[in-house]
């Protein structure tokens, strides 16, 4: 299959939950590849700006030569500083593809790849110090056990917990096939691509704070958006899109939307999606990365 690196999921949703205005400064929260951040220099104006964020440094070999793009390579957890910091304190529309760039997948010594054997890194900015393998041989079987079932939904998280503890007593993990081979026996016959997969979600969740980083970026979202301005987050498993939804729907992650002394809804935006948009089953076909897409756009208040 082609490298689907460039090939953005849902690019013309995307850019129509963004409702580009071609003056309007807009903000790509995960540039990557660059194939968002392009379609919508696209539909600027001369004056139109175009902030995006990554912290791999990998994603700035795809920098487009244009002055009205400017280019931080900082965590999207910490966007209201950044945008404060170049001048901006109010943005028209924010797009955040929360996949994991194709390209993280493809390099082999990124270590987020169940396809090859690599150093169990998981790291998506270099800078940090936590890596996967530490994860594996310092984390407690309590604290394994809870990462593997909330981060991976694996079914046997306790058991693989346990697998894991006791092999590092015999030696430290250091690259993928000393995982795979230690855990080999927990792995549903059949089902071995699916189950690690999991595994490494769990693991490269727990590595770049993900979770955390997320809600971070919602939060500071819904302060520098102007009224009017679109939010539009493509996730790609539950563990995103319940956070994400919950915050569009009510300005939290958890609970009822809070009321005011009148009784109204003290919320930051109008969902625009009711239901998320999912990808056709053409795209899907020549795009599998966005078999598990889920797109949300709502509109500040």
């Amino acid at each position: 299959m082609a490298n689907n690196y460039h090939v953005p999921v849902m690019l013309q949703p995307c850019i129509d939950g963004l409702n580009i205005k071609p003056d309007g400064v807009y903000v790509d929260v995960t540039f990557g590849g660059g194939g968002h951040s392009r379609e919508i220099l696209k539909h600027l104006g001369p004056k139109g700006t175009l902030i995006a964020f990554d912290q791999d440094p990998d994603a700035q070999a795809n920098i487009p030569a244009d002055d009205r793009f400017v280019f931080i390579d900082q965590n999207f957890g910490f966007l209201k500083n950044n945008l404060r910091l170049k001048g901006f304190r109010q943005v028209d529309g924010i797009l955040a593809d929360l996949g994991v760039s194709s390209h993280q997948f493809d390099v082999p010594e990124r270590g987020f790849s169940i396809r090859h054997n690599a150093d169990l890194d998981m790291r998506m900015d270099q800078h940090r110090n936590l890596t996967a393998a530490e994860i594996l041989n310092t984390y407690t079987e309590d604290k394994l056990h809870k990462i593997f079932g909330i981060y991976g939904e694996v079914k046997n998280a306790k058991s693989l917990a346990r697998a894991i503890v006791t092999a590092r007593l015999e030696k430290p993990f250091t690259d993928i096939n000393s995982l795979k081979s230690a855990i080999s026996a927990y792995i549903p016959k059949g089902k071995e691509n699916k189950y690690l997969a999991q595994v490494f979600q769990a693991l490269r969740i727990e590595v770049n704070a993900e979770i955390q980083v997320l809600e971070d970026f919602l939060q500071q979202a819904a302060e520098v958006l102007k009224p009017g301005g679109h939010l539009v987050v493509m996730s790609y498993h539950s563990l995103e899109d319940r956070p994400v939804k919950n915050f569009m729907a009510k300005g939290k992650f958890q609970g009822e939307v809070e009321k005011d002394f009148f009784g109204n809804q003290q919320k930051p935006f109008n969902v625009i999606t009711r239901k998320a948009i999912i990808a056709t089953d053409e795209e899907i076909a020549q795009n599998n990365r966005a078999r598990s897409a889920k797109l949300r756009i709502a509109e500040k208040i």
